[in-house]
C-alpha cells in the first residue's frame, strides 16, 4: 500500500526557496514525512564542511499544495508550493517536470487519501528516551475526580453539588464526559428530561467553581425553543438550582453598615469587589472598567432595574444603599450574534425565552461563527502566502483587513465580562453557543485562566485543555481538517474557467462580493438550512454546508451511497466548510493574556507555539478525536502517545523565567484575578511564523502615545509601563462586545422586537438624563463613563448617524496622532460614533460633545 501511494521516494537536485533564500538538496518522501536534506556551504575555504540540515514536514500539516508545471520549451523549472498550517511556506523547484508531478501526486496520496484516522502518524510513532518514560504519563495528567476535588466537590466538599453518573456509558449525551457535576437537589430523572430540551443533550453542567465565592461557570448547548417557543420545566428547574447554589450562604448580605435590612430591596448596580484596596487604587489597575465594560455594565444594570430607588410612604424617592459583594447578577451568555440565535429557531432551536428564566439576565456576545473565522484566517494566509519567494514582510494594511485581531479582541471582551461577573460581582454564569463546543469552549477556558492562578501553571493549563476541550468535546477532526481534502491540491493552468475557487475550496461567485449586511443575514439564515433538508448533520454550527454534495464528484457521492447500502463503513473525510481555527484562536487569546501579564504564567510563548504545531502534526493521539467517548472506543491511550509527554519530558524548555507564583490580592501585580486589556490586542507574530516588527510594526517610545491635547492616551494610563506593548495599538476605541441584553421584562439589541428595542433605548436615555441631574448611583457612574472619554460605539442602540466636527486648530493635527490613526483597520471606528469611519483627529472635548448629542437624541 505504501508503494502504491509513493510514485517517487527520492529526488535529487531539488531547490528549496523559503523567505527569499534558496538551498539545493535532496527531497525524500516517506509514508509520514516530506524530508528535505541539504548541506550549507562553508563561509570560508578553510572552514570544515557544515553538518547536513533537514527540514521535516508532516503530511497532515500541509494546508495547500500547488503544482506549477513548466513545459520543456519554457526552460523554467517546475515548482511545488506548500502552505502549512503552522505558517511555514516553502517552494520546491524541479528540473524534471515528470518528477515534479510524481512528487505532487505522492504528497496528495499521503495527505488526503488515507481514509482512516488509524493510518495517521500517531499510530506508528514510538517515542524514545525521556518522552517514553516520563512520569506522570501524559494520559494520566488529567483525572476528572482529582480536579473536581481540587475545586471542592466530592469527598466531603461542597454539598450543594454532586457527581452524576447519568452519562457513565455515554448514552445520555455521547459528546459529554462520563462524569457530570450538577446541583445536589437535581435528580437524574430531571436531568434526563432536561436533556431532551438541549441540543445533543448537552445540558447545563458545571465547568468551574470559584474557590472564594463559590460562584460557578456552567456550560451547555442551545435550547430547542423553535418557532413555537417551546419550554422545559426541568431545564428551568436545573438552571434555577445552579444559580441558587449560593443564594443563602451570606446571612449578613442583607444588612448595610448602618444595620438597615435591605433584603427586600432591588439589587444594586454592578459593583467591584473590594479586596482591601481603595477604589482610588483600583482605578489605576486592571479592576478599573474600560469604556466598553462601562457600557456593558450600564445597559445590563439598567435593564435589570438595578437603579430604581425605593419610595417612602409619601412617594418620595429614597436613595438605595449599595451592598458590595452581596447581591448576585446571574447571567446567561449566548456567544452568538443575536440574529444567528433567532435564525436557529427555524431549525427548531434558538435561545432561551427569558419569560421562563426570570432569575437571570441574558446577553448576546456577537462572536461570529466558524465560517467567518475561517474566512478571516484565509485572508491572513493570503497576505502571508508569498513569503516562500520573498523576504519582504506582509502588508500590515491587508492584515488589518482580515479582521483576525477584531475577532480575538471580541473573544477577550466576552471573557472579561464573564470573569467580572464571577470574580467581582459574585454571580453565576451559564455559557453556550450552538452546540456548545466551539465558542463555548473558548469563553469557558479563557475565563478560568483569568479567574484561577492554577490554570496559569503548566500542569493547570494541561488540565484545562483536557477538561474543557477534550473531555467536554470539541470537533477537532472537522475543525483541524488533518485528513485533508483534494480541494486543497491544485495544478496551475488546469483549472476550468468561469467560476474559480477560493483557497478553502469553496466556489467563488463570478460577481462582486455580497454587501456586509447581506452577508450577515446570509450566514445567519444559512445556519438554519438543515431544517428544510433531509441530510444528517454533524454540526448545527454549519448545517448549511454539511451535506455529501459538498464533497467529491457526483460519481464519488453515488459510490458512497452504494457502499452505505451494502453496509460498508464510510471512510472519514474532511469537510472543507467545517474547518475553522477555533483552538488556534484560543491559543492566540492565551498569548494576549500572557503578553499583557508576563509574570503571571508559568509557561512561555514557545509552549503555545509548539502546541499549535502538534495540533496539526498528528504525531500524537491527543487531538485526533472529538470527544471522550470516541477516544475510549479507539483505545487511543494504548495505541498512541499523549502530546503532554512531549512537553513534560522537555519541561525546562517551556518554563517562563519571569514567572512569579505568589498570589496576594493586597499587592498590585500579584492578584488572583487578571483581566484582558482588549485595546492592546496585537499580532501573535511567532504564531504566524514571523518576527514582531513584521506583524506589529516598529517599536515606539511611550511618549508617542500623547494625544493632540498633550494629554496621556488611554494606552499609557491604564496600566504600568513595565507590562504594556510599545507597538502601535491595533485599536484605541472598540465596539462593545455585547450586542443584545434581555431580561423577562425588556430587551435591547439587534434582532429584538421593536417594542423591546424602544424600551431598551429609553432605558439608557433615562440613565443619561438622571446622570445630568446629578444622580450618583453606581450604575449611572458607569453611564457617565460613556460621556467622559471613550468614544465607544453602541451598535445595539442603533444610534443616529452624525458627522464629525473638524479640529478647531491645525496644531491639533500632530504627526504622531496621524500615524497612530493610519494604523487602524478600515473596519474600526476610532471615534465610536457608529457609521462614521473618517479617521479625523479631534479634541477630547469635541468627542465628548458628539457623544452627548447622540445620547440626547435618544430622548427626543
Amino acid at each position: 500500500m505504501a508503494m502504491e501511494r509513493t510514485r517517487i521516494a527520492k529526488v535529487e537536485d531539488v531547490t528549496l526557496s523559503r523567505r527569499g533564500e534558496q538551498a539545493k538538496g535532496t527531497l525524500h518522501l516517506t509514508p509520514h514525512h516530506l524530508i528535505f536534506v541539504h548541506t550549507p556551504p562553508p563561509y570560508t575555504s578553510s572552514e570544515s564542511p557544515a553538518r547536513a540540515r533537514e527540514l521535516w514536514i508532516t503530511y497532515p500539516i500541509i494546508a495547500f499544495c500547488t503544482l506549477r508545471p513548466s513545459p520543456i520549451a519554457s526552460r523554467q523549472p517546475s515548482s511545488i508550493r506548500l502552505r502549512c498550517r503552522d505558517f511555514t511556506f516553502v517552494c520546491f523547484y524541479f528540473s524534471d517536470d515528470r518528477k515534479a508531478r510524481d512528487v505532487f501526486e505522492s504528497i496528495k496520496a499521503w495527505t488526503c487519501k488515507l481514509g482512516k484516522i488509524e493510518k495517521l502518524y500517531a499510530f506508528s510513532y514510538r517515542p524514545q528516551g525521556l518522552e517514553r518514560d516520563v512520569v506522570p504519563n501524559g494520559w494520566a495528567v488529567y483525572d476528572p475526580m482529582r480536579e473536581w476535588r481540587r475545586q471542592g466537590i466530592g469527598d466531603g466538599g461542597d454539598n450543594r453539588w454532586r457527581i452524576s453518573k447519568i452519562n457513565a456509558d455515554y448514552t445520555f449525551s455521547p459528546t459529554y464526559p462520563d462524569i457530570l457535576v450538577v446541583p445536589a437537589n437535581i435528580s437524574d430523572i430531571t436531568l434526563n428530561y432536561a436533556g431532551k430540551y438541549r441540543s445533543r443533550a448537552r445540558i447545563p453542567v458545571l465547568s468551574y467553581l470559584h474557590p472564594v465565592n463559590n460562584c460557578s461557570i456552567t456550560r451547555c448547548s442551545q435550547p430547542m425553543v423553535g418557532v413555537r417557543q417551546n419550554r422545559s420545566i426541568q431545564d428551568e428547574k436545573l438552571l434555577g438550582a445552579i444559580f441558587g447554589t449560593t443564594r443563602n450562604e451570606r446571612p449578613l448580605s442583607g444588612l448595610t453598615a448602618s444595620g438597615r435590612d435591605t433584603s427586600n430591596l432591588p439589587s444594586p448596580a454592578p459593583e467591584r469587589e473590594d479586596t482591601g484596596s481603595t477604589l482610588e487604587s483600583m482605578a489605576s489597575g486592571d479592576l478599573q472598567p474600560t469604556d466598553t465594560e462601562a457600557i456593558e455594565d450600564a445597559v445590563i444594570a439598567k435593564l435589570r432595574g438595578d437603579n430604581e430607588d425605593e419610595a417612602d410612604e409619601d412617594g418620595q424617592q429614597l436613595k438605595k444603599p449599595i451592598v458590595y459583594g452581596a447581591q448576585q447578577k446571574n447571567m446567561i451568555v449566548d456567544a452568538r450574534p443575536t440574529i444567528n440565535a433567532i435564525a436557529m429557531q427555524a431549525a427548531g432551536m434558538g435561545s432561551e425565552n427569558m419569560d421562563n428564566y426570570k432569575f437571570a439576565t441574558k446577553v448576546y456576545l456577537g462572536i461570529d461563527n466558524i465560517h467567518v473565522m475561517r474566512d478571516s484566517l484565509n485572508k491572513v494566509i493570503e497576505t502571508l502566502k508569498d513569503s516562500d519567494l520573498t523576504p519582504i514582510g506582509p502588508s500590515r494594511e491587508q492584515l488589518a483587513k482580515s479582521g483576525w485581531l477584531k475577532h480575538i479582541a471580541n473573544m477577550l471582551d466576552g471573557v472579561s465580562l464573564i470573569a467580572r461577573q464571577v470574580g467581582l460581582q459574585h454571580s453565576h454564569v451559564l455559557i453556550h453557543c450552538s452546540d456548545g463546543w466551539d465558542r463555548t469552549s473558548q469563553l469557558s477556558a479563557l475565563s478560568q485562566i483569568c479567574l484561577d492562578p492554577y490554570f496559569r501553571t503548566l500542569e493547570g493549563f494541561i488540565v484545562l485543555v483536557e477538561k474543557d476541550w477534550l473531555s467536554f468535546g470539541h470537533q477537532f477532526r472537522y475543525r483541524t481538517g488533518f485528513l485533508s481534502s483534494e480541494k486543497w491540491f491544485s495544478i496551475e493552468n488546469e483549472r476550468i474557467g468561469g467560476r474559480g475557487e477560493d483557497d478553502d475550496g469553496t466556489r467563488k461567485p463570478s460577481g462582486d462580493a455580497l454587501a456586509g449586511a447581506q452577508k450577515t443575514f446570509e450566514n445567519a439564515f444559512l445556519s438554519a438550512k438543515g431544517f428544510f433538508t433531509k441530510h444528517n448533520n454533524d454540526s448545527k454550527e454549519s448545517i448549511n454546508v454539511d451535506s455529501d454534495a459538498e464533497v467529491g464528484t457526483e460519481a464519488d457521492i453515488n459510490a458512497r451511497k452504494i457502499a452505505a447500502g451494502k453496509g460498508e463503513k464510510e471512510k472519514n473525510i474532511t469537510k472543507v466548510k467545517e474547518t475553522a481555527p477555533i483552538f488556534h484562536q484560543f491559543l492566540d487569546a492565551t498569548y494576549q493574556l500572557m503578553y499583557q501579564h508576563p509574570t503571571r504564567f508559568e509557561f512561555n510563548e514557545r509552549f503555545l507555539k509548539r502546541l499549535l504545531y502538534h495540533l496539526y502534526s498528528c504525531q500524537y493521539g491527543t487531538f485526533l478525536f472529538d470527544n471522550e467517548k470516541q477516544r475510549k472506543e479507539a483505545n487511543i491511550s494504548d495505541k498512541t502517545t499523549s502530546v503532554w509527554n512531549y512537553f513534560l519530558s522537555r519541561k525546562t524548555e517551556f518554563l517562563n523565567a519571569s514567572y512569579d507564583a505568589e498570589v496576594n490580592d493586597n499587592i498590585r501585580g500579584k492578584e488572583r484575578l487578571i483581566f484582558p486589556r482588549t485595546q492592546e490586542t496585537r499580532w501573535w507574530a511567532s504564531g504566524f511564523g514571523r518576527v514582531d516588527e513584521e506583524m506589529n510594526g516598529p517599536h515606539r517610545p511611550l511618549q508617542a502615545y500623547i494625544d493632540a491635547n498633550g494629554e496621556e492616551s488611554e494606552l499609557s494610563s491604564t496600566h504600568d509601563s513595565t507590562a504594556y506593548s510599545q507597538s502601535i495599538p491595533v485599536s484605541r476605541a472598540r465596539t462593545p462586545i455585547v450586542t443584545g441584553v434581555e431580561t423577562s421584562n425588556s430587551a435591547v439589541g439587534v434582532g429584538s422586537p421593536p417594542e423591546a428595542q424602544k424600551d431598551g433605548i429609553s432605558v439608557v436615555a433615562e440613565a443619561v438624563e438622571q446622570e445630568k441631574k446629578g444622580d450618583d448611583s453606581a450604575c449611572l457612574t458607569t453611564v457617565q463613563t460613556i460621556e467622559e472619554g471613550s468614544g465607544q460605539k453602541m451598535e445595539e442602540l442603533d444610534l443616529p448617524e452624525v458627522k464629525v466636527q473638524e479640529p478647531e486648530s491645525a496644531a491639533q493635527q500632530q504627526i504622531v496622532h496621524e500615524e497612530a490613526l493610519e494604523e487602524l483597520p478600515d473596519g474600526l471606528d476610532p471615534l465610536g460614533i457608529g457609521d462614521v469611519k473618517d479617521h479625523v483627529p479631534v479634541t477630547k472635548k469635541a468627542a465628548v460633545d458628539r457623544r452627548r448629542e447622540q445620547l440626547e437624541a435618544l430622548m427626543q
